[in-house]
Protein backbone atom coordinates (compact mmCIF):
# COMPACT_ATOMS: atom_id res chain seq x y z
CA UNK A 1 0.00 0.00 0.00
CA UNK A 2 1.38 3.38 -1.01
CA UNK A 3 1.77 6.25 1.46
CA UNK A 4 -1.11 8.15 -0.16
CA UNK A 5 -3.44 5.16 0.05
CA UNK A 6 -2.55 4.55 3.68
CA UNK A 7 -3.04 8.21 4.56
CA UNK A 8 -6.46 8.21 2.87
CA UNK A 9 -7.45 5.04 4.75
CA UNK A 10 -6.33 6.52 8.07
CA UNK A 11 -8.40 9.65 7.37
CA UNK A 12 -11.43 7.41 6.82
CA UNK A 13 -10.65 5.38 9.96
CA UNK A 14 -10.39 8.64 11.89
CA UNK A 15 -13.88 9.49 10.61
CA UNK A 16 -15.20 6.11 11.80
CA UNK A 17 -15.12 4.16 8.53
CA UNK A 18 -14.66 0.49 9.41
CA UNK A 19 -14.22 -0.53 5.76
CA UNK A 20 -11.00 1.52 5.64
CA UNK A 21 -9.72 -0.34 8.70
CA UNK A 22 -10.58 -3.61 6.95
CA UNK A 23 -8.55 -2.47 3.93
CA UNK A 24 -5.54 -1.79 6.17
CA UNK A 25 -6.12 -5.09 7.96
CA UNK A 26 -6.17 -7.09 4.73
CA UNK A 27 -3.02 -5.38 3.48
CA UNK A 28 -0.96 -5.64 6.68
CA UNK A 29 -2.20 -8.63 8.70
CA UNK A 30 0.75 -10.82 7.64
CA UNK A 31 3.27 -8.05 8.14
CA UNK A 32 2.03 -7.21 11.65
CA UNK A 33 1.91 -10.89 12.59
CA UNK A 34 5.52 -11.38 11.50
CA UNK A 35 6.71 -8.34 13.47
CA UNK A 36 4.88 -9.53 16.60
CA UNK A 37 5.91 -13.18 16.21
CA UNK A 38 9.56 -12.15 15.98
CA UNK A 39 9.25 -10.69 19.48
CA UNK A 40 6.97 -13.17 21.27
CA UNK A 41 8.08 -16.36 19.43
CA UNK A 42 4.74 -17.98 20.17
CA UNK A 43 1.94 -18.52 17.65
CA UNK A 44 -0.99 -17.99 20.03
CA UNK A 45 0.45 -14.84 21.61
CA UNK A 46 1.34 -13.45 18.18
CA UNK A 47 -2.22 -14.02 16.99
CA UNK A 48 -3.65 -12.34 20.10
CA UNK A 49 -1.38 -9.30 19.85
CA UNK A 50 -2.01 -9.02 16.11
CA UNK A 51 -5.78 -8.91 16.58
CA UNK A 52 -5.40 -6.41 19.44
CA UNK A 53 -3.14 -4.33 17.19
CA UNK A 54 -5.97 -3.48 14.80
CA UNK A 55 -8.24 -2.50 17.69
CA UNK A 56 -5.47 -0.24 18.94
CA UNK A 57 -4.95 1.16 15.43
CA UNK A 58 -8.64 2.11 15.36
CA UNK A 59 -8.18 3.97 18.65
CA UNK A 60 -4.90 5.60 17.53
CA UNK A 61 -6.31 6.93 14.26
CA UNK A 62 -6.46 10.45 15.75
CA UNK A 63 -2.74 10.39 16.52
CA UNK A 64 -1.59 9.37 13.03
CA UNK A 65 0.43 12.03 11.26
CA UNK A 66 1.04 11.69 7.56
CA UNK A 67 4.72 11.28 6.86
CA UNK A 68 6.91 8.87 4.98
CA UNK A 69 7.27 5.47 6.57
CA UNK A 70 3.81 4.32 7.65
CA UNK A 71 5.12 0.72 7.72
CA UNK A 72 7.75 1.70 10.27
CA UNK A 73 5.04 3.42 12.33
CA UNK A 74 2.89 0.28 12.23
CA UNK A 75 5.89 -1.93 13.10
CA UNK A 76 6.77 0.26 16.08
CA UNK A 77 3.25 0.00 17.50
CA UNK A 78 3.15 -3.78 16.95
CA UNK A 79 6.61 -4.33 18.40
CA UNK A 80 5.81 -2.26 21.50
CA UNK A 81 2.58 -4.18 22.04
CA UNK A 82 4.48 -7.48 21.80
CA UNK A 83 7.10 -6.28 24.28
CA UNK A 84 4.33 -5.15 26.63
CA UNK A 85 2.83 -8.63 26.48
CA UNK A 86 6.16 -10.23 27.36
CA UNK A 87 6.62 -7.86 30.27
CA UNK A 88 3.09 -8.52 31.46
CA UNK A 89 3.47 -12.27 31.35
CA UNK A 90 7.07 -12.36 32.66
CA UNK A 91 7.52 -15.87 31.46
CA UNK A 92 9.62 -17.75 28.99
CA UNK A 93 8.00 -18.16 25.61
CA UNK A 94 7.88 -21.67 24.19
CA UNK A 95 8.81 -22.36 20.58
CA UNK A 96 5.89 -22.92 18.22
CA UNK A 97 4.90 -26.55 17.83
CA UNK A 98 5.65 -27.89 14.33
CA UNK A 99 2.43 -29.94 14.25
CA UNK A 100 0.35 -26.75 14.00
CA UNK A 101 1.75 -26.01 10.54
CA UNK A 102 1.12 -29.45 8.96
CA UNK A 103 -1.98 -29.79 6.75
CA UNK A 104 -4.43 -32.55 7.69
CA UNK A 105 -4.38 -34.24 4.26
CA UNK A 106 -0.56 -34.34 3.97
CA UNK A 107 1.10 -37.68 3.24
CA UNK A 108 3.68 -39.05 5.73
CA UNK A 109 6.49 -38.22 3.27
CA UNK A 110 5.22 -34.63 2.93
CA UNK A 111 4.99 -34.31 6.69
CA UNK A 112 8.51 -35.67 7.16
CA UNK A 113 9.88 -33.32 4.50
CA UNK A 114 8.07 -30.33 6.02
CA UNK A 115 9.28 -31.14 9.51
CA UNK A 116 12.88 -31.60 8.37
CA UNK A 117 12.69 -28.38 6.36
CA UNK A 118 11.18 -26.53 9.35
CA UNK A 119 13.81 -27.93 11.70
CA UNK A 120 16.72 -27.04 9.41
CA UNK A 121 15.36 -23.52 8.84
CA UNK A 122 14.79 -23.13 12.58
CA UNK A 123 18.32 -24.39 13.25
CA UNK A 124 19.69 -21.90 10.72
CA UNK A 125 17.71 -19.04 12.27
CA UNK A 126 18.84 -20.16 15.74
CA UNK A 127 22.43 -19.45 14.69
CA UNK A 128 21.46 -15.79 14.54
CA UNK A 129 21.50 -13.47 17.51
CA UNK A 130 18.00 -12.18 18.40
CA UNK A 131 18.92 -8.71 17.14
CA UNK A 132 20.06 -10.17 13.80
CA UNK A 133 16.95 -12.35 13.50
CA UNK A 134 14.71 -9.35 14.11
CA UNK A 135 16.45 -7.29 11.43
CA UNK A 136 16.32 -10.14 8.89
CA UNK A 137 12.61 -10.61 9.60
CA UNK A 138 11.85 -6.92 9.20
CA UNK A 139 13.90 -6.68 6.00
CA UNK A 140 12.68 -9.85 4.28
CA UNK A 141 9.20 -10.47 5.69
CA UNK A 142 8.35 -6.85 6.41
CA UNK A 143 9.96 -5.44 3.26
CA UNK A 144 11.25 -2.47 5.24
CA UNK A 145 14.20 -0.38 4.15
CA UNK A 146 17.29 -0.32 6.34
CA UNK A 147 16.44 3.26 7.34
CA UNK A 148 12.93 2.25 8.40
CA UNK A 149 14.35 -0.65 10.43
CA UNK A 150 16.85 1.71 12.07
CA UNK A 151 14.00 4.08 12.95
CA UNK A 152 11.85 1.29 14.42
CA UNK A 153 14.68 -0.18 16.46
CA UNK A 154 16.13 3.22 17.34
CA UNK A 155 19.58 2.09 16.20
CA UNK A 156 22.11 3.68 13.86
CA UNK A 157 21.72 2.80 10.20
CA UNK A 158 25.25 1.39 10.05
CA UNK A 159 24.55 -0.98 12.93
CA UNK A 160 21.40 -2.27 11.24
CA UNK A 161 23.11 -2.92 7.89
CA UNK A 162 26.13 -4.52 9.59
CA UNK A 163 23.92 -6.89 11.60
CA UNK A 164 21.91 -7.77 8.50
CA UNK A 165 25.04 -8.58 6.50
CA UNK A 166 26.40 -10.75 9.33
CA UNK A 167 23.07 -12.57 9.59
CA UNK A 168 22.98 -13.26 5.85
CA UNK A 169 26.54 -14.64 5.98
CA UNK A 170 25.52 -17.00 8.80
CA UNK A 171 22.44 -18.17 6.89
CA UNK A 172 24.50 -18.78 3.75
CA UNK A 173 26.86 -20.99 5.77
CA UNK A 174 23.75 -23.03 6.68
CA UNK A 175 22.80 -23.35 3.00
CA UNK A 176 20.15 -20.61 2.73
CA UNK A 177 20.14 -17.73 0.27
Amino acid sequence: MEEKQFHACMKKVKAGDKSALREIYEEYIGYIYSVVFQVVLNKEDAEDVTSEFFIKLWKLADTYQSRNGHKAWLATIARNMAIDLLRKNKREVLVEDFADSIPENASPDDVEGNVISDISLKAALDTLKPSEREIVNMKIMGDLTFQEIADVLKQPLGTVTWRYQNAIKKLRRCGYE
